[in-house]
């Protein structure tokens, strides 16, 4: 990519589209072009189309998509296929007509079978039933995969996919009903860490200020009997926090800063002939949900007990993406888990 290319970033506010950005500039990209949902909806075809016309970018990242943890994904089972696969359908579409040069669909390492065999290769894509917890989005995310294949194949299209494992970091969403374990566990120890420490008033600003789900809100005049109440409504208890599932499922963590400068470097270097229909981009070992939780309140400095409800579903027991493709091609991640869930708290308490 040339570095005064237009290029623009969907889902720009996003986890991933901010890292995008973030890295593309840190790499001398200054012609990048950015639209807000007040601004443009992408799941108006009309609208998306007459952006695309206008403007003429020269490569896409396409980031935008309707996310969410295993609750989020059992709650909104039509918005998260509809939406996905509006956003993926107009956008690969008015760039194949608007003549982009290259294309980079973000997945998720969701799209791959509940008991594929792991280390999850690419080849394993379509072999098996999906995890019925996030069924919709999967489906979603592998139509999207395929209109880029197809449209490579029928049109000569430069039209790239790329399937992350879980990702977190600056940015992330921790609304504790519609975010990813990760950040749940960051936002839940901290709330924790307060309520131990009895710091009400800090309690009350936190869930004021950032949305907590369920429709649990708290305002200044809120009683501290009243905060303890809300927070003990979703597992948090003066010293113990008391999480969804057992804890054994195995789950891979990347940074997302890790993760953007892989797609950069994809876009810069590689076709989507080179890569194939898809290329998986992982950290390459994992930690079960457990060890997950011990880490994240050890990093945040929560000194109490970790507690599991089996009544809660687990997910896919494991995912766990085989990397070996694009490490082969010359990108490995920099950033241990630890360091990134550090990272991830000091935005999270800057914010």
């Amino acid at each position: 990519m040339d570095r005064n290319a237009k290029i623009y970033v969907a889902g720009h506010k996003g986890l991933v589209g901010s890292a995008m950005i973030r890295m593309l500039q840190s790499k001398g990209y200054a012609n990048l072009l950015t639209r807000s949902l007040e601004d443009l909806d992408l799941k108006n075809q009309q609208a998306v189309m007459d952006f695309f016309q206008t403007e003429r970018p020269e490569y896409v990242f396409l980031a935008a998509a309707k996310v969410g943890g295993i609750l989020a994904n059992s709650t909104f089972k039509a918005e998260f296929i509809y939406d996905n696969l509006v956003i993926a359908t107009n956008v690969i579409e008015a760039s194949y007509r608007s003549g982009v040069k290259k294309l980079l669909n973000l997945g998720s390492s969701c799209i791959f079978p509940k008991l594929a065999e792991q280390p999850l290769k690419e080849s394993s894509l379509l072999t098996g039933l999906l995890e019925p917890t996030n069924e919709p989005y999967a489906i979603a995310k592998i139509a999207a995969i395929k209109l880029c294949r197809y449209y490579n194949e029928q049109y000569g299209t430069n039209f790239i996919s790329v399937m992350p494992t879980n990702l977190y970091g600056p940015g992330d969403n921790f609304d504790l009903q519609t975010s990813h374990v990760l950040p749940a566990l960051t936002r839940k120890f901290h709330l924790a860490k307060l309520l131990t420490g009895r710091k009400f008033t800090e309690i009350r600003d936190d869930i004021r200020k950032r949305q907590i789900g369920f429709g649990l809100t708290l305002d200044r005049s809120a009683s501290d009997a009243q905060a303890e109440q809300v927070l003990a409504s979703i597992g948090i208890k003066p010293n113990a926090v008391t999480l969804w599932g057992t804890g054994s499922p195995f789950r891979e963590f990347l940074f997302v800063n890790d993760l953007a400068e892989a797609c950069v470097f994809l876009m810069e270097t590689y076709d989507a002939k080179n890569i194939g229909e898809f290329v998986n981009i992982g950290f390459g070992t994992d930690v079960t949900i457990r060890e997950l939780a011990s880490t994240v309140s050890s990093v945040v400095g929560f000194p109490g007990e970790i507690l599991f409800d089996s009544s809660k579903p687990d997910g896919t027991p494991r995912k766990l993406l085989d990397s070996g493709r694009i490490n082969e091609l010359g990108w490995r991640p920099r950033t241990a888990l630890a360091v990134g869930i550090r990272l991830g708290y000091e935005w999270y308490l800057s914010h």
